[in-house]
């Protein structure tokens, strides 16, 4: 550990938290930033500039020189641009100066983000704002702020702009509830998560020796090894010693800006890891995800690791997702998903678990959208992760309590006593008590729910925005009916019927991977989308910009720029997998086996002069020439089809997906089957079984 420092002293020993500013800072300055992360008010410049002198000053003891506003542009990476902090003093020296307005806003060029159309490309003025719910950190001898970004018009040209919009809404609006259960202390609800990473680690060396790994993040070839996951060994097994240097060092640069890294564990897949994090809420969850997988990647570099994070970088074992663990937590400490032990705390539970229910059946397609890319669409559905069809599991006894309540009958507690359902009388419902789905899209898990579609390279920002704004949608509606209400229990309890009743097809609490539940599910009318092509169109549903719209949250101009941004993502993603592979193709596979194929002629002269039989040269070299001649053949349709990409980009998106990536296939096969009767030597790049067993 960093200079034999304890854990305690090490964690936030890079973060200017709450604990430096309140020791640094006025004590009028401190409550004035107080007040304004709780109630979104602006920090008077008088505030701002203490703030920043005072962080200045504590970054460059951390031998910061530079300071950077730290955002998210619409790429799903961060960005940034570094200033340092000196100024000349005439004299030929310089002092270090950092002002609070340079703390509060900045001005990147925008030009060259992705904007969807939201702004021209010679319109360069963009403009970044402190974010003083997420706190500052210093890396790389650089104090890093983290910050909003948006164009000079005031569109959101970023990730975290929404996201803070869509939790102050979904804050209010279970205010209001919480209000009706007769809740006066609590301010505000944050939206809270813990995301689950997963990666991959692969040796540096033979990374740098794929293209398609260090082009697309994923291997475009690869000829199954003998051995891949079938042992079941590598889950949960002992970490290697490389291994486990790498997670320790990852976790002390994880502590040092604030990172709750609590869990680590080797993966189903050879090479695979996972990282946790403790629960935080959804703004510092999203910023501190991308610094972790930043930092995954420097720190497996050092360690002589490539990280991948793409959703398959390997075809024949597990992809790579990233678990979103959601919920809803008071500022007096309550977790709003937790059933509790008391029958009040029961109601209110079950009246936001029915907006919850109520919200992703109704709003199934838009949470399909934020998880839809090139990537997820290797992995959803494939065996090893959800399928691409929205429900949620709530298990045995807590499904029971919703199937009493739509029913109207009496809920068998299990090994207990009956009990009539109503709200005066719910027993209590236990955190867990059930066995966890691995196969549900959205498992309720005792006290939050699993998001578990997320792509394991993707922002986790787009799908909290969804579903923040679905919440305060349902929310919403329930406040104003319950309202003034003069019998609140019999239109809590009537409401809760209603709602369940309605709702009740996306609940499913068995196996997703069973192409029974793909039957069963269309015959309940739940959507199917199976890629991204099939996916993205609905981001534009009208009910869909209308939920963003009404909350808030995006104008109808940023809904169709970020979908416009999503398809052309896309499209650009296919583009370069196919242009990479047919590089690969023509300029190492294919010289590759003629070479090994004349050396086999060669020897087979040679053998048949000795009067030697010659029978494995001869079938190999005509295998060898069949499915060369294949390759050859699937890639000039691929080059063909390539140059024939229509214009439109919806026309474009369902081009690629269903013709492009079907040529994709083909190739592969050919190039693979060569693969395994290729003597290695030949072969122009490492395969799997170096790749998945080389930690």
């Amino acid at each position: 550990m960093e200079q034999n420092l304890t854990l305690p002293e090490l964690f936030g020993s890079m973060l200017f938290g709450e604990r430096i500013m309140k020791e640094r800072l006025s004590k009028s300055t401190f409550q004035a930033w107080k007040k304004s992360v709780s109630n979104g008010t602006q920090l008077e410049l008088s505030a701002a500039n203490e703030i920043a002198e005072a962080m200045k000053q504590w970054a460059l003891e951390k031998g910061a020189t530079h300071f950077t506003h730290w955002f998210q542009p619409m790429t799903g990476v961060t960005a940034e641009k570094h200033d340092s902090f000196i100024e000349p003093v005439g004299d030929g020296t310089v002092v270090m100066e950092f002002s609070g307005k340079e703390l509060v806003r900045g001005e990147p060029d925008a030009s060259s983000f992705p904007s969807g159309g939201l702004r021209a490309t010679f319109e360069a003025r963009g403009y970044t704002a402190w974010d003083p719910t997420s706190f500052a950190f210093v890396k790389d001898h650089t104090l890093y702020i983290p910050t909003i970004f948006c164009a000079y018009s005031g569109q959101a040209l970023d990730k975290k702009t929404p996201l803070l919009k869509s939790m102050d809404e979904v804050s209010k609006q279970a205010v209001r509830i919480l209000r009706l259960f007769g809740d006066t202390e609590t301010k505000r609800v944050t939206a809270q998560c813990g995301p689950e990473q997963e990666y991959f680690l692969i040796d540096k060396q033979l990374y740098n020796q794929r293209e398609d790994l260090k082009l697309t993040g994923r291997t475009l070839f690869g000829n199954k090894p003998p051995r891949g996951q079938e042992l079941e060994d590598h889950y949960f097994g002992q970490l290697k010693p490389r291994v486990s240097e790498f997670m320790r060092d990852l976790d002390n640069e994880l502590w040092k800006v604030g990172v709750l890294s609590k869990t680590k564990h080797n993966e189903v897949a050879p090479s695979q890891h996972e990282m946790a994090p403790i629960y935080t809420n959804a703004n510092l969850a999203g910023d501190q995800n991308q610094l972790t997988m930043e930092l995954m990647k420097r720190v497996a570099d050092r360690h002589g690791f490539h990280c991948l994070l793409h959703e398959k970088p390997f075809a024949g074992v597990n992809g790579s997702g990233k678990h979103d663990n959601w919920s809803l937590g008071t500022d007096t400490g309550k977790n709003l998903f937790n059933p509790g032990s008391t029958p009040a705390q029961n109601a209110r539970f079950l009246l936001f678990l029915a907006a919850f229910v109520k919200g992703v059946d109704e709003y199934q397609d838009a949470l399909r959208t934020t998880v839809a890319s090139a990537g997820n669409d290797h992995r959803l559905g494939a065996q090893e992760a959800p399928p691409a069809i929205l429900s949620i599991f709530l298990g045995q006894e807590l499904d029971g309590v919703v199937q009493s309540i739509i029913r109207g009958k009496e809920f068998h507690e299990a090994g207990k006593k009956t009990l009539q359902v109503g709200i005066d009388m719910l027993p209590p419902i236990p955190q867990d008590n059930t066995d966890r789905n691995r196969t549900s899209p959205m498992a309720f898990t005792g006290n939050k729910f699993e998001f578990r579609m997320l792509g394991s390279s993707q922002s986790i920002s787009g799908p909290n925005i969804a579903l923040n704004t679905m919440m305060a949608e349902e929310l919403r509606q329930f406040a104003d009916r319950l309202e003034g209400q003069e019998d609140f229990q019999s239109a809590l309890q009537e409401l809760l019927k209603e709602t369940f009743t309605a709702h009740e097809r996306i609940i499913f609490n068995g196996n997703g991977y069973d192409q029974s539940w793909v039957e069963e599910a269309e015959k309940r009318g739940l959507s199917n989308l199976v890629s991204t092509a099939d996916a993205i169109p609905h981001y534009i549903d009208q009910k869909n910009i209308d939920l963003y719209v009404k909350n808030g949250i995006y104008t109808e101009e940023e809904v169709m720029a970020r979908y416009r941004i999503h398809v052309e993502n896309y499209c650009a993603t296919i583009s370069i997998e196919a242009h990479t592979m047919d590089d690969m193709i023509r300029r190492q596979i294919l010289p590759a086996v003629s070479s090994f194929a004349a050396e086999l002629c060669r020897r087979m002269g040679d053998l048949k002069a000795a009067e030697v039989p010659v029978v494995y040269e001869t079938r190999t070299c005509s295998h060898l020439a069949i499915l060369t001649d294949a390759l050859l053949e699937a890639t000039e349709e691929l080059e063909k089809h390539l140059s024939e990409v229509p214009e439109i980009p919806e026309e474009a998106m369902r081009y690629f997906r269903d013709v492009i990536v079907q040529d994709m296939v083909q190739a592969r096969d050919a190039a693979d089957r060569l693969e395994a009767i290729t003597d290695e030597k030949y072969w122009p790049f490492p395969g799997y079984s170096r790749l998945l067993f080389s930690e």
